[in-house]
């Protein structure tokens, strides 16, 4: 039995506290689901042996240095561009994510929006839910078509894959655009890789799963909104600020985009004001992970690495 201490800064699923209270951690959560501030976070960590984080945590130089006996970060998602990780790694400090068990789950939500935002179903539900249907039109509600259309993905790792299996279901014409090619998934789905300039111009759906860093920051922005296909679809469960927000509502705006499906907001949690105004653009608070047993799953791999790597000295899924 050990006596390691874990802060997990926000209330996840029980899982992760059982897997470490077996064993004799003890574990700061929160009762509640409210956020930390950056200072209460920094006063919690204060002696502790691993941090849970969720990607809205800032885990920067100061809350490291006010954690002297960190030795692991687990972090409660896939991504990591909330935390410093070279400084970690200059601390010793172990980082891990929770790899592949979000995967259906985001790609089935990214499904869910690019079908969304096509067919107009908030817009629908609303009508009906105020009382304006008053039956079938010819030109009521129009939307865009799926089946047989390009779409683009912009990075096919995990999930981005797997948002593009599903698309064969629709017999649509795949781009994607990544650092690496990607043999096997061209051949199942008929792929071809082209460079991201290419797959702006050509898709008629572009859905970004790429990692957010200085790269893919403003990947779309107002100098190449424009560039993207006349009618086209933009679908983010990534991160928020691979779109410049005023670029996109611009480009809605005018009419130069049809639509737009979002989970991610680039100054999350704000929305930004004139994206709420657009009916064309259907909007999520991100939950592109939110399904009980991916978020169950998490909380057990995060557990998991902390245990394996505090008292094996081996994590299991590592970033670095």
């Amino acid at each position: 039995m050990s006596t390691f201490k874990v802060c997990i800064t926000r209330k996840i699923p029980e899982t992760a506290a059982q897997l470490l209270l077996v064993r004799g951690y003890i574990v700061d959560m929160p009762a509640e689901e409210s956020e930390l501030t950056h200072e209460q976070l920094k006063n919690r960590v204060t002696g502790v042996d691993a941090l849970i984080p969720l990607l809205s945590d800032s885990i920067d130089r100061e809350v490291m240095d006010n954690a002297p006996r960190l030795k692991i970060i687990a972090n409660y998602a896939v991504g990591f561009n909330n935390i410093d990780i070279e400084y970690a790694r200059t601390k010793n400090i172990m980082v891990t994510n929770t790899p592949e068990v979000l995967t259906d789950a985001t790609a089935d939500l990214t499904w869910a929006l690019l079908l969304g935002v096509a067919r107009r179903l908030v817009e629908g539900d609303r009508l009906c839910r105020e009382g304006r249907f008053s039956g079938w039109g010819p030109l009521l509600l129009l939307g865009g078509d799926v089946a047989g259309k390009t779409l683009g993905i912009i990075g096919a790792g995990r999930i981005g894959q797997a948002v593009g299996y599903r698309a064969r279901g629709f017999r649509m014409n795949i781009l994607y655009s990544d650092p690496q090619v990607r043999l096997q998934f061209e051949k199942d789905c008929t792929a071809r890789k082209v460079s991201t300039e290419e797959l702006l111009t050509q898709s008629d759906y572009i859905t970004f799963h790429c990692p957010l860093n200085e790269q893919t920051r403003h990947l779309i922005n107002a100098q190449n909104v424009y560039s993207i296909k006349k009618g086209a679809y933009l679908i983010n469960t990534a991160r928020g600020s691979l779109i410049e927000e005023q670029a996109l509502v611009k480009a809605l705006q005018q009419g130069h985009l049809s639509g737009a499906g979002l989970d991610v907001y680039e100054f999350e949690p704000r929305i930004t004001d004139a994206l709420l105004e657009l009916s064309n653009v259907v909007l999520l608070p991100h939950i592109g992970s939110a399904t009980l047993k991916t978020r169950s799953d998490m909380a057990r791999i995060a557990a998991q690495n902390v245990i394996n790597f505090l008292e094996k000295g081996q994590a299991l899924t590592p970033v670095y």
